[in-house]
């Protein structure tokens, strides 16, 4: 017997199917329980990138791709469930690399942008007309339709960990760019800034947090509002040494990134699929949304993990919950 949300095959259902079809509309009862799940069901997956593995690669980039394209010199994290630009269901990220002396070329879009540095000291990145020196795990914010442009004056390679808002595009198809019509956008340099968000006051900030001595959690907010940006946002975490953080779970989806220190991560999906990544220092790891997390720290020191996430976006939409 037929349900209410199935319709028996029949050359009747058949014809009826493409009948409707040929009126470009479709029998909801098909999938509405696709569309209405008893629980949030992203299609990311927990994923991890090992930075040991990565970063030969991106070196290797650097031999391709010259320095006029710098600014496309990028390995996409791209979710094992999914295509890019997905690292989640909601965020981009990937591992960029500038050369020493190389600049990337000023340009401005309309997606938000930030970068949390991974390795090299004499990097920087201008913002309308901030020139804003990069040390390791700082985190520098483009918003916007900001002219922007990066560069390498050291003598090391720079490498960071993008974020941006890119899949929202996807569903909201009104993202474009613009490129300056010279290779530098004039700027000077800046030694304090509201973009940038230095990893000696965020580490400080972790460590002096005694509400709860085993683990601590920084959330990154812009100059007068609750996050750095509408769309997606940033927190960091201390986790002392041979703790295991309390199971929390929201409907944030979250792409961590190991600042130093060796851990694992138990993630359980809403579906109570379970998954355990293990991670060291450089590691980049995702987390869908609804997902219960648990961090361990395995070092001998307390651990420092940096995560960005979509918050800003779930809670305008007003489909922020939580679960601890």
């Amino acid at each position: 017997m037929a349900t209410a949300t199935q319709l028996a095959p029949s050359s009747t259902g058949d014809a009826f199917f493409k009948s409707v079809h040929e009126k470009h509309a479709a029998p909801l009862w098909t999938v509405l329980s696709q569309m209405v799940p008893p629980y949030p069901n992203p299609k990311a997956v927990p994923t991890v990138w090992r930075y040991s593995e990565l970063r030969p690669s991106l070196m290797e980039a650097g031999k391709i791709v010259g320095a006029e394209e710098a600014e496309r010199r990028v390995l996409m994290l791209v979710n094992s469930n999914m295509q890019a630009p997905h690292t989640t269901d909601t965020i981009y990220s990937g591992l960029q690399l500038v050369l020493p002396g190389e600049t990337a070329p000023a340009h401005r879009h309309t997606a938000f942008a930030l970068r949390f540095i991974i390795e090299g000291e004499d990097g920087f990145t201008a913002v309308e007309g901030q020139k804003i020196r990069m040390e390791r795990g700082d985190v520098i914010l483009t918003p916007p339709w900001n002219w922007h442009d990066h560069g390498n004056e050291g003598k090391d390679p720079i490498i960071w960990l993008d974020g941006l808002d890119l899949p929202i595009f996807r569903s909201v198809p009104v993202n474009f760019a613009e490129n300056y019509t010279e290779s530098r956008y004039p700027s000077t340099p800046t030694p304090e800034s509201p973009l940038r968000f230095p990893w000696k006051d965020v580490r400080a900030a972790l460590d002096a947090d005694k509400s709860n001595s085993s683990h601590s959690v920084y959330h990154y907010n812009g100059k007068g509002r609750k996050h750095l940006s509408d769309r997606i946002s940033a927190q960091a975490e201390r986790v002392a040494a041979g703790y295991t953080t309390p199971g929390h779970k929201e409907t944030c989806s979250f792409i961590y990134h190991v600042e130093r220190g060796e851990g694992s991560t138990k993630i359980k999906a809403a579906d109570g699929t379970e998954t355990e990544i293990k991670w060291t220092t450089s590691d980049t790891f995702a987390v869908p949304a609804w997902s219960e997390v648990q961090h361990t720290c395995l070092s001998n020191t307390d651990a420092y993990l940096f995560a960005i996430n979509d918050r800003p976006l779930v809670e305008s939409l007003g489909l922020f919950r939580e679960s601890a």
